[in-house]
């Protein structure tokens, strides 16, 4: 099957040119002006910018939170993924305690299995580290995973400082990456405790319990650990201008650090945790909403290339039946926000489109350095030869607002509810299939695992 996509401007991490694209069996094989390909199925992308199938690198579909379990699965997540432009996801397989990786894995990869609509991949979330642990980790990077996460908070899924660094140097031998959930988890039980012992219960003093310096102290523990380990480190969703200072001190300093943070800090703020009848409840992710200082600052290091990546941290609960289960307890409210098929129309509307980053820094951080981060660089991330045929065509000009009523996310709200949108997925094609047009899915099973290697992080050290 031929695919040509023509009359759309071709924009790059790098670069943004006019061009016509075709891809066959699944890549793209020519890229110029004026390609001509009678067999092929054509579509006219006049006017419309071409960037490459997005990625959202932090999503969590099918998952257990202990008292319930996320809204949307893979089915659902996936189709309202793909219908806003992201055509790979890389979710979380985390381990049980006393169990395997691979069994966590073999659990996740049954759990997408002929329902993804998009192209995925796992991270494996360490919460049990042991000898027989570590010697799995080379098998898996063998088999194409090379991601791996640790938690410094949560009592149940956390590991220790000195397993941390064990973890690291294990990663590093097979040029794996470690992500990090970076806040201090025994300060914040601590504070958590005391505000529920005033009587201090209601969603807004969520943020309190989880201040940003309990973030930014563990960003910063997570660099000295991981220069101690000669490793480069992750920090996922990163929230607060206190912990981006302390990330960049890293870097300073030395450290190997990439930065990820999600659309929900830049454009929400903690004002949304006082709303009136629990409807603070909504807004309730860790780490937690920031005051509006914290936007400025991840904008503006948006904007300088200090942050690498723009997730979502997808993590689906209902406001009705699920995050109201913390009526009376915000430390019982489900953690976690929707936002899989907005993130693309977010950061353009938002970053963009008020021309505070360019449509090439829109690519890097939702696309390309993600892909190269993670070890799908150059199938995904780019429009090269040899690359999938995951384009989507972006219709810069159409405006409209998000609603719950017309979202494909299997969730009850919105925190975006009422947000101005400029521009919109117009297209998407995945591997050259048309997978959704005009945010209507067409495709909805097609979606295949990747096997990934290292991150590019080592290839760069050795050219």
């Amino acid at each position: 099957m031929k695919t040509l996509i023509k009359n759309g401007t071709i924009i790059t991490g790098e670069s943004s040119f006019p061009g016509d694209v075709l891809i066959e069996n699944g890549r793209i094989v020519a890229i110029q002006q004026g390609l001509a390909a009678p067999d092929a199925n054509i579509y006219d992308a006049a006017g419309c910018r071409l960037f490459p199938g997005f990625i959202d690198a932090h999503t969590h579909l099918d998952m257990d939170a202990g008292t319930t379990v996320t809204a949307d699965n893979f089915q659902t997540g996936t189709a309202a993924a793909i219908a806003g432009g992201t055509t790979t996801i890389i979710d979380f397989a985390t381990q049980d305690k006393g169990g395997t990786l691979t069994a966590a894995l073999e659990t996740w990869m049954e759990k997408a299995k002929g329902l993804s609509a998009c192209d995925y991949g796992f991270h494996l979330a360490i919460t049990d580290w042991t000898p027989a642990v570590a010697r799995e980790i080379p098998e898996l990077a063998a088999a194409g995973v090379t991601s791996f996460k640790v938690y410094l908070a949560y009592d149940h899924l956390r590991v220790g400082d000195g397993e941390i660094y064990d973890i690291l140097r294990q990663v590093n031998q097979v040029q794996g990456i470690l992500g990090a959930h970076c806040e201090n988890g025994d300060i914040i039980n601590r504070l958590t405790d005391s505000l529920l012992r005033q009587g201090k219960k209601s969603p807004c003093f969520h943020p309190q319990s989880r201040p940003d310096l309990a973030e930014a102290e563990a960003i910063s523990r997570l660099t000295y650990i991981g220069q101690m380990a000669e490793a480069p480190v992750h920090i996922v969703h990163l929230s607060s201008q206190a912990g981006l200072a302390a990330a960049l001190h890293a870097r300073q300093r030395g450290g190997e650090i990439y930065i990820e943070s999600c659309p929900q800090y830049f454009i929400l703020d903690d004002s949304s945790y006082s709303l009136p009848d629990f409807a603070g409840g909504k807004f309730v992710c860790s780490p937690p909403l920031r005051a509006k200082p914290s936007q400025a600052a991840l904008w503006e290091a948006l904007g300088q290339g200090s942050i690498d990546s723009i997730s979502t941290d997808h993590c689906s609960f209902n406001w009705k039946g699920q995050k109201e289960l913390g009526r009376h307890d915000f430390s019982k409210i489900p953690n976690g926000l929707p936002g899989i098929e907005h993130r693309p129309a977010l950061m353009y509307s938002y970053g963009v489109a008020t021309g505070r980053i360019s449509e090439n820094q829109l690519v890097a951080s939702l696309s390309e350095n993600t892909a190269r981060l993670f070890g799908l660089y150059p199938r995904k991330g780019k429009i090269a030869l040899g690359s999938d045929g995951d384009i989507v065509v972006w219709d810069p000009n159409t405006q409209g607002t998000i609603t719950a009523t017309y979202q494909l996310q299997n969730v009850d709200y919105t925190p975006y509810e009422g947000y101005m949108i400029q521009g919109s997925a117009k297209a998407v094609f995945l591997r050259g299939s048309l997978a959704s047009e005009n945010g209507k899915v067409l495709i909805t099973d097609k979606g295949k695992y990747l096997p990934r290697h290292g991150c590019d992080y080592f290839r760069r050290k050795t050219e």
